[in-house]
């Protein structure tokens, strides 16, 4: 159902009545974890599944360059992959509290700081990367007057401040990061430089200290390393400062935000939408494209003793339907809960305080709505790369057989003739060699035409080109009047990008068409298997892109024209854009890339086989000659061959079978390595630590 498709002025059922009866009994517990895990799970059973088929096509040498790429590229994307959900808030809402409630209970206390006030002063991304011990990396505040984008800082180390984080201890951990909160108080002009002061919105700016300084964030980013067992299934928790906030984070609203899976706006159940919630909303999450959810928070406030149970529901259904109304959301998508409530439950293992909490609610929508979705995109990619795998290793071991029902049929041919017939038929081996060799200058000269035709067609999503279009948007956009031409210049942009990628789309199938013929000249005349895949698709990148158009464009509008004055916003937008718009090229081109040495590599593949073929074709008659003997011995060992290539036919399918049932795989249970979510365990972070994907 689309976001805007039901009646604002009716009062449907929300989500949360569902599930309190089954929760009350203590039947639901925790639905977004176990899902969460579960697609884990899935994901690791399928990797693996994934490499016995790899690691048996090596071990039978029927796999080429081109499938091997595929294959490893699908296995690398599969354990790797991760789901970014970004929560986010004006300050005081209790987002930390609910991120501490839905993930990290099972350590029994807060772990992210959820005190009253400010306490979240700088992006906070949770995640785990084995690669690195546990840890806090801050990044200080200062690096903004480079101009450098987080993703370029990333691979700069020496400038990130690193806290180690001791697992084991959850009130050490706890205590570490606390350091997001770290302030510092910098002058008026260097607070201007950096972006958290604004002398045309004084209403904006941080107040005033004594001294005639204000107060600024110590750092910029804060990445949080740790092996929590969701983060190691591939989650990452995305914590935001309020985004209203006078110098907040450029690349946190147009890049980090954009690029998450799924947003969940936290506002207060005691206050409802205010001023700056509503201009949080308008500003940064008011796009179609992007998953959000609404979370009204705190409905224990609005809990009144005196009153009735009905009335204190009324009360909190009618706070739902004007957040509903106002927000232009369908009350499906507002999940009224006390995050407080929910964290204390679990920690105690209190049912029905989690029930009374109504977070079930938001975690079931979470599970239901959001990881069958991604699910779906790893089972396609998974079912498209094992269809062109089987084709070719399916079409590789045709042509081994075949050959060697050739070799059978020829010698069988030879039992009782003399020597002179077998020194006929070496003839005949070297003449056909030497007329089958004749093929390598036409495969050489199809090569240079396919290299060729392969640039031109990279050249035209390489990164040159692109930054030729982004450039010459943003110069258009500094050169207009009070930056209204922005729209305008941006919508051109990603007409003319979108046109880049029809261009490579045809000029890839003019290459197919241009290798087809090639190789059906090649399978007549030389006796080849070769086939011809379909062309890459490209729409998927399309869709991208048209995803990227719908999330920035609203910082184009009227009410960014302030912003876009700002050189370093400008600069910011521009590289963020650059950025994200590199990956869906890069991609692009690799996907092209990928397909040519798909395609090319069963040539090779052919060719290679074909002359050792001929060798051993060679070498069994020579035997032959100097021993009649030889003769039934040899027919014998291509029997054998044949038949274990039956076999390794037999087992490949089996493999392929067993790939597809893993990704086509649609039980979503809970799996049973994963006990430190259970309510009425012990909390102990070290436990969660412990466990292994």
């Amino acid at each position: 159902m689309s976001e805007h498709s039901h009646d604002l002025n009716s009062t449907p059922p929300t989500p949360v009545e569902s599930v309190l009866a089954e929760a009350s009994s203590g039947s639901v517990q925790e639905p977004f974890v176990r899902s969460l895990d579960a697609l884990g799970v899935w994901r690791v059973t399928l990797e693996e599944r994934v490499r016995d088929l790899v690691r048996f096509l090596r071990e039978q040498s029927l796999l080429d360059e081109g499938a091997g790429d595929l294959l490893d590229s699908l296995r690398q994307r599969l354990a790797s992959e991760k789901l970014v959900v970004a929560f986010v808030a004006e300050f005081s809402r209790g987002k930390s509290e609910l991120i501490n409630a839905i993930f990290f209970a099972d350590a029994g206390r807060r772990i992210m700081p959820a005190s009253p006030g400010r306490t979240t002063m700088c992006p906070v991304e949770l995640g785990w990367d084995p690669e690195d011990p546990p840890g806090l990396s801050l990044l200080p505040i200062e690096t903004r007057l480079d101009g450098a984008s987080l993703a370029e800082l990333r691979g700069q180390p020496r400038l990130w401040r690193r806290e180690p984080i001791d697992v084991s201890d959850p009130a050490s951990f706890a205590h570490a990061l606390n350091a997001v909160k770290g302030v510092r108080a910098a002058t008026v002009d260097e607070a201007r430089q950096l972006g958290f002061w604004d002398d045309e919105q004084p209403a904006d700016n941080p107040p005033m200290l004594d001294d005639g300084q204000v107060e600024i964030p110590l750092w910029r980013h804060a990445v949080i390393n740790v092996p929590h067992p969701l983060l190691k299934r591939g989650l990452v928790v995305l914590d935001t400062p309020g985004l209203n906030a006078i110098g907040a984070e450029p690349e946190l609203t147009v890049g980090l935000l954009p690029s998450a899976h799924v947003v969940v706006f936290v506002l207060g159940a005691d206050t409802g939408v205010t001023k700056s919630d509503l201009e949080i909303w308008r500003d940064h999450l008011a796009s179609q494209s992007l998953t959000r959810y609404v979370v009204l928070n705190k409905i224990d406030a609005l809990v009144d003793p005196l009153s009735s149970t009905e009335e204190n529901e009324a009360q909190i259904t009618q706070q739902c339907v004007q957040v509903s109304r106002t927000l232009e959301m369908p009350m499906g998508r507002v999940f009224p809960l006390s995050a407080r409530q929910a964290l204390e439950a679990r920690v105690e293992g209190n049912a029905q305080l989690l029930a009374d909490s109504r977070l079930l609610a938001l975690e079931q929508a979470l599970a239901q709505q959001l990881l069958p979705q991604r699910r779906a995109v790893f089972e396609q990619l998974t079912l498209e790369a094992l269809a062109v795998v089987q084709q070719q290793t399916s079409r590789n071991l045709t042509d081994l057989r075949r050959h060697l029902t050739d070799q059978l049929h020829e010698l069988r041919g030879l039992r009782g003739r003399n020597s002179g017939k077998v020194a006929l038929m070496l003839q005949r081996v070297g003449a056909e060699t030497v007329e089958f060799e004749r093929c390598t200058t036409q495969i050489q000269a199809l090569r240079t035409v396919h290299s060729r035709t392969l640039r031109s067609v990279l050249n035209g999503v390489s990164g040159e080109p692109l930054r030729t279009l982004v450039d010459g948007m943003v110069r258009s956009i500094r050169e207009s009047f009070l930056k209204l031409g922005a729209r305008r210049s941006f919508v051109q942009l990603f007409a003319d990008l979108r046109l880049a990628l029809d261009t490579a789309q045809k000029d890839a199938q003019d290459l197919r068409d241009l290798l087809a013929g090639s190789f059906a000249r090649l399978n007549a005349e030389y006796g080849f298997s070769l086939a011809t895949p379909s062309a890459p698709e490209l729409s998927r990148f399309r869709d991208d892109l048209a995803l990227i158009e719908r999330n920035y464009v609203q910082y184009l509008g009227l009410s960014q024209a302030m912003r876009l004055a700002q050189p370093r916003f400008l600069e910011q937008f521009r590289r963020m854009l650059m950025s994200r718009l590199r990956v869906v090229f890069e991609s692009a081109a690799s996907e092209i890339e990928l397909w040519s040495r798909t395609t090319s590599a069963q040539v090779d593949a052919q060719l290679r086989e074909r002359r050792k073929a001929f060798k051993r074709r060679r070498e069994s008659l020579e035997r032959i000659r100097t021993a009649a003997s030889d003769l039934e011995a040899r027919l014998l060992e291509i029997e054998a061959q044949d038949q274990r290539l039956a076999s390794i036919e037999v087992r490949l399918h089996a493999l392929f079978e067993r790939s597809r049932r893993a990704a086509t795989r649609h039980e979503m249970g809970l799996a049973s390595d994963f006990g430190p979510f259970q309510s009425s365990m012990p909390a102990a972070l070290p436990a969660s630590a412990a466990t292994s994907t």
